[in-house]
């Protein structure tokens, strides 16, 4: 038996998610560049630029799928409290696996071009993680069963 095509509606709460996850995402790199040490500003510059870029392409596609794009908070709470040059490199890792997780929801919910953009944002992610934490995970995107 075939699995039902993903929804219209499915797929714009799946953007909404991803969308709110790239909120949060920028949120969270401002505070990892200013804890991170020198080696790493860059690479947190490029991450926080290509978490607005996706941001805004996101927003854009929640409104061609007929919704109204969620705005960012004023601020977003951090899983642990942000002091070092290593908390910073650990924070860039777990925004990435959040950020992984939401796309990997946007991917099983959308189709065609959409989801394709989905695919190459986990991907990112996924790399973007392994980068900061000096592995990666076997399956991006997927909470571990334990």
């Amino acid at each position: 038996m075939k699995p039902d095509p993903p929804s219209a509606g499915g797929a714009l709460e799946a953007a909404q998610a991803a969308l709110a996850a790239e909120h949060a995402a920028a949120y969270g790199y401002g505070v990892v560049g200013a804890r991170a040490d020198a080696a790493r500003t860059t690479q947190a510059r490029e991450a926080y630029g290509g978490h607005l870029a996706r941001r805004d392409a996101l927003a854009r596609t929640v409104r061609e799928l007929g919704g109204a794009p969620r705005p960012a908070e004023a601020a977003y709470a951090l899983p642990f409290e942000v002091r070092t040059p290593a908390d910073a490199e650990r924070l860039a890792a777990d925004i990435e696996d959040r950020v992984a997780g939401a796309y990997s929801d946007l991917v099983r919910a959308a189709e065609g071009p959409l989801r394709r953009m989905a695919a190459d944002a986990l991907s990112a992610s996924a790399l973007y993680a392994a980068r900061w934490r000096g592995v990666g995970v076997a399956f991006p995107g997927l909470t571990e069963k334990r």
